[in-house]
């Protein structure tokens, strides 16, 4: 269970990376609730992952999931 919550918490960090260049420096409404809300889930969802998972796995694995798909989709 906590590897599929970090993996989500990878994907939403994609989200909120991608998500920041729709908000226009966070004047456009939808996209910066959007990009606020992911940001928030992605950093809720790896902390819980981190209560089983050792801190330097879930971190890496974490940053490595939103590095490539950010790069990829970016």
């Amino acid at each position: 269970m906590a590897w599929m919550l970090l993996i989500v918490a990878g994907l939403l960090e994609v989200g909120w990376a991608i998500g920041l260049k729709y908000t226009d420096g966070f004047t456009r409404l939808w996209p910066s609730l959007g990009t606020a809300i992911a940001m928030i889930a992605s950093v809720v969802l790896l902390g819980v992952a981190m209560r089983t998972l050792p801190v330097g796995t879930a971190y890496a694995i974490w940053v490595g999931v939103g590095a490539v798909g950010t790069a990829a989709l970016g």
